[in-house]
């Protein structure tokens, strides 16, 4: 098992981190190092459950913030290990990984050995399986077996945010719109009926659909919906008799869940439409006074985020969550992943300046 040094700076354990592949699914490596890094310090509780791992001050103080990032990546490709490289005379860490989200659980992992009394009390959260369904997110078993462990006044997401404060999130929704047609020979067309064919007007309605742009608390979240995956036919020599047209819906965090698949239902009236797959969004909560120093502490101007993040899990529980990580979300999951060097550091100065 490889040893994370918790003394290293910020940047060299985001190498470290990154340099153990843990892709969805495939994480424990990766978990392992981290449990053995944490147990050894005495001013943390550590509980650990699978692959997820937290770690906790009790001092006694007034207010606590919970600070969580997700250990898991996408799936490789050729883009391990990491390398140092330069783009405009800026200095990067090249790599999957380093922004989605290794480079915020490595400042994480600092700040948890560094920081041994702090302001507020800390909840340290280390999880797995966020890129995958919700089902299996190492947050979701943990809420099921410790919700008292997520009990704070103030929660923060690592999340790739380019080093400034992203405000709650969109929720998601995926859905498969289908239609049906007869099976026949394709010499012989006439007698079945296309399912393929008939999936045009769902396709037409996704091209006319014109997304709503909704201010909420202050931020303008921008919605979406889109075609991701589109199957159909059986072989090339009969008419298909089905299609499956999987569609993603993001919705701005106004929305609650029945609102979200009305919509979506609305939209695709008159065909079958099933959701498969439904998470809501989070208000931004940042009216909350703690959200409020911690934005004045880091000096940062709160955007939505438009992706959906587990601040929104946060949210449910009754805490306000932001997301505030290095990397820029654009190259999240991108083969060309890449962070740089001084946005790992000034957030590492900022949640220091905060917290101490």
């Amino acid at each position: 098992m490889p040893a994370l040094d918790l003394t290293a700076t910020s940047i060299d354990l985001t190498r470290a981190i990154c340099d153990i592949p843990s892709v969805s699914d495939d994480e424990t490596v990766l978990a392992d190092a981290i449990h053995e890094a944490v147990l050894a310090l005495p001013h943390l509780e550590v509980y650990r459950d699978g692959d997820t791992i937290v770690a906790r001050t009790n001092l006694g103080r007034d207010q606590r913030v919970a600070i969580a990032g997700h250990i898991d990546t996408v799936p490789l490709n050729a883009n391990l290990p990491t390398r140092d490289i330069e783009i405009d005379g800026e200095p990067y860490l090249w790599g999957r990984g380093t922004v989605d989200m290794k480079a915020g659980v490595a400042v994480q992992l600092k700040l948890a050995h560094d920081l041994v009394t702090p302001r507020a009390d800390i909840t340290w959260m280390w999880y797995d399986h966020e890129e995958v369904d919700a089902d299996l997110n190492g947050l979701t078993r943990l809420a099921a077996s410790r919700p008292d462990l997520f009990a704070a006044d103030f929660a923060i997401l690592g999340e790739p945010s380019n080093g400034q404060v992203e405000g709650g999130c969109n929720g998601n929704l995926r859905a498969i719109v289908r239609t049906r047609g007869v099976r026949a020979h394709s010499a012989r067309s006439w007698i079945g009926e296309n399912a393929i064919h008939k999936a045009a007007p769902v396709l037409a309605r996704l091209s006319e659909y014109r997304p709503r742009e909704i201010e909420v608390e202050g931020l303008l979240y921008r919605e979406g919906l889109n075609a991701v995956r589109v199957g159909g036919g059986i072989a090339g020599n009969v008419i298909p008799d089905l299609c499956e047209i999987e569609v993603n819906y993001r919705f701005a965090p106004s929305r609650d869940a029945d609102e979200a698949e009305r919509h979506v239902r609305d939209v695709f009236a008159g065909f079958d439409v099933d959701v498969v797959d439904l998470a809501i969004g989070a208000r931004p909560g940042l009216d909350a006074p703690l959200a409020q120093e911690f934005v004045a502490a880091v000096g940062a101007e709160p955007r939505p985020k438009y992706g959906w993040t587990d601040v929104a899990r946060f949210s449910a529980m009754g805490v306000p969550a932001v997301n505030y990580g290095p990397g820029d979300p654009h190259l999240a999951h991108h083969d060309e992943e890449r962070v740089p060097l001084a946005q790992i550091i000034e957030v590492e100065r900022g949640l220091r300046a905060w917290l101490s």
